[in-house]
């Protein structure tokens, strides 16, 4: 007899997948550290716990894009913004019969913040200062004729800073020998690069999504952060560009170019993300196949329970 929609089984919680045996182990067998484990655990249940759209993700995905994050030592906490699991929604697929071949999904994206670019440059020992920042409407005077370096005069009320509009992003970093680079991009400029090499992302979708003329149906379509949040994803790109060019590249910066916010669109609008599987790339071979598999749930005993932790210190 068909189920109908429902009584359909209902998905899994992720509190209650990432607490299964099969993950434990998974986790247990990748950081090799019984109170990194718990810690990990902990962090991850609480950051996908204040996120609701997170929560309708595939808790796979959730565990492979946490797990990249553990490996680069980012924490998950959305306070900090050092790394952020983005959902993105694929809408069900049917064959020319109208056959279901793959019913809608919702992965977890790991996308890195401009905070955990920071961290990963400084922890290299490298730079004596780095930073990233939106400048004001004012804040630019232009360059200077003699030396082509570019000048701002920031406004020093916080307050009326808040109200002005954003034109531009700069992004510098100075070396412990004293050598020091500053970029300046203007929001024309970042605007019409992230149009040419955001496939997630185009200009008109932005005009249209801040002018209110998207329908609600076809929201899942603007997930990228470029439409949620233009200023900081700016912000990564410029320390990104900045530091990939002038700046001097650790391993853990290295992969968390490799990995991030790898997403594709299809020709048919879907949105196809190749993040997961480069996250599983960091993780055991013989621990991969684990991610696609649906856990048991587990035995409700108090050991169970992740340990409380404050993910403000992770």
């Amino acid at each position: 007899m068909t189920q109908s929609l429902n009584s359909a089984p209902q998905k899994q919680k992720f509190s209650v997948a990432i607490n299964s045996k099969m993950y434990q182990n998974l986790i247990a067998s990748t950081l090799r550290d019984p109170a990194r484990a718990r810690r990990f655990t902990a962090a991850i249940t609480s950051a996908v716990a204040v996120n609701p759209a997170l929560q309708e993700c595939d808790a796979g995905t959730i565990l492979a894009g946490a797990l990249l994050g553990e490996s680069l030592n980012l924490s998950p906490s959305p306070q900090l913004g050092q790394y952020y699991l983005v959902p993105f929604k694929q809408k069900a697929k049917y064959d020319r019969g109208g056959n279901m071949i793959r019913p809608e999904t919702t992965t977890a994206t790991f996308v890195l913040g401009y905070k955990g670019y920071i961290q990963l440059a400084l922890r290299s020992g490298q730079y004596k200062d780095l930073d990233v920042m939106v400048i004001k409407q004012g804040e630019y005077m232009g360059k200077d004729p003699e030396t082509g370096k570019v000048k701002f005069q920031f406004i020093e009320d916080d307050d009326e800073r808040e109200t002005l509009p954003a034109i531009g992003y700069m992004a510098y970093f100075e070396y412990l020998n004293g050598f020091r680079k500053v970029v300046y991009w203007s929001k024309e400029k970042m605007m019409t690069h992230a149009d040419t090499f955001s496939k997630a992302f185009s200009r008109q979708g932005y005009e249209d999504l801040i002018a209110g003329r998207v329908p609600e149906k076809d929201m899942w379509r603007y997930s990228s952060f470029w439409y949620k949040n233009f200023d900081d994803m700016a912000k990564k790109t410029l320390l990104r560009h900045i530091i990939s060019r002038w700046g001097i590249m650790s391993i853990e910066m290295t992969t968390a170019l490799e990995h991030d916010d790898a997403v594709n669109v299809a020709d048919d609008g879907q949105i196809v993300t190749e993040t997961v599987e480069a996250a599983r790339a960091s993780i055991p071979a013989d621990a991969q196949e684990v991610l696609s598999a649906e856990p048991e749930a587990p035995a409700p005993t108090a050991e169970d329970e992740p340990e409380a932790v404050d993910i403000s210190t992770l």
